[in-house]
């Protein structure tokens, strides 16, 4: 006798794909097509610049009111943008975004040159990018301001995590795992102004997460003092730090905020460059 497949098995009614959410053969050719036509969308505007409804749909050779649900997912994604005074569409920031892990390899140096030689201009001071190598900050950059008085080359020079801005931005927002790793005692004192307890490294960690910026108090050498915020790859991530640095005669203990607001400004333009918004 033949049994009866139970309601709701594998095998009767709906497939398990359907039930799944899967594409099926009946479904599939539709959805290639559909993403393929998006990406036609894109394709479109980025040759052109910027193009109408009608201009898309004849291209595509469809419906205006099918390339309009086209862009209207497109629009919501922020993948095109509509300039809304000519009712035609371009390409949106969300193609940077998705082009983060493109844009993430750039250049980093070029991509902050020209917001650093700004940010030298605008505080006075000496300006450095630094990446996190090695358990330690590694400037790859540099722009000193007209009125700066150093002549010191920090490119390529690797600087104490704890003793530094830019270290402490990049020790801050470094893995736990890795945090504890670069921050085990002992650590090294520089000036009686150095961090040298752990704990109290952390809470200072801390404080630099919440506030956005870091800043040291001549904790390197005597007479210095520096700030500097974090630079974002596309997914949020911290690839860099940029500071500002200068005497703490000029660069004193009380200017330090109004810097950080500088200085933020400008680390957030360079994260932009490198596809991060938020």
């Amino acid at each position: 006798m033949q049994q009866k497949v139970p309601s709701g098995a594998p095998g009767q009614g709906r497939s398990d794909a359907h039930r799944e959410g899967r594409p099926t053969r009946a479904n599939g050719g539709a959805l290639v097509q559909s993403v393929d036509r998006a990406i036609a969308v894109l394709e479109i505007l980025a040759r052109r610049g910027q193009s109408s409804v009608t201009e898309i749909a004849a291209e595509l050779g469809v419906h205006k009111s099918t390339a309009f649900r086209f862009l209207v997912v497109l629009e919501n994604r922020g993948l095109v943008e509509q300039i809304t005074e000519r009712g035609k569409y371009q390409l949106g920031f969300g193609i940077v975004r998705l082009a983060g892990a493109t844009t993430a390899r750039l250049d980093l140096v070029q991509q902050s040159r020209v917001v650093c030689e700004r940010l030298a201009a605008e505080v006075g001071e000496t300006v450095n990018v630094a990446i996190l190598e090695s358990g330690y900050a590694v400037n790859i950059d540099q722009v000193r301001a007209p009125a700066a008085v150093t002549s010191h080359n920090w490119v390529g020079q690797r600087t104490p995590l704890h003793a530094t801005s830019s270290g402490k931005v990049l020790l801050a927002h470094a893995g736990r795992d890795e945090q504890e790793r670069l921050i085990r005692p002992p650590l090294e004192r520089y000036t009686p102004n150095t961090i040298t307890d752990a704990e109290g490294l952390r809470r200072e960690l801390a404080d630099v997460r919440e506030r956005g910026y870091a800043f040291t108090s001549e904790e390197l050498e005597l007479g210095l003092n520096a700030v500097a915020a974090p630079i974002r790859l596309y997914d949020g991530s911290v690839v860099a730090a940029v500071s500002g640095s200068g005497p703490s005669y000029r660069l004193s203990a009380s200017r330090l905020s109004d810097v950080a607001v500088v200085v933020m400004a400008g680390a957030n333009e360079i994260s932009g460059r490198l596809g991060y918004f938020r």
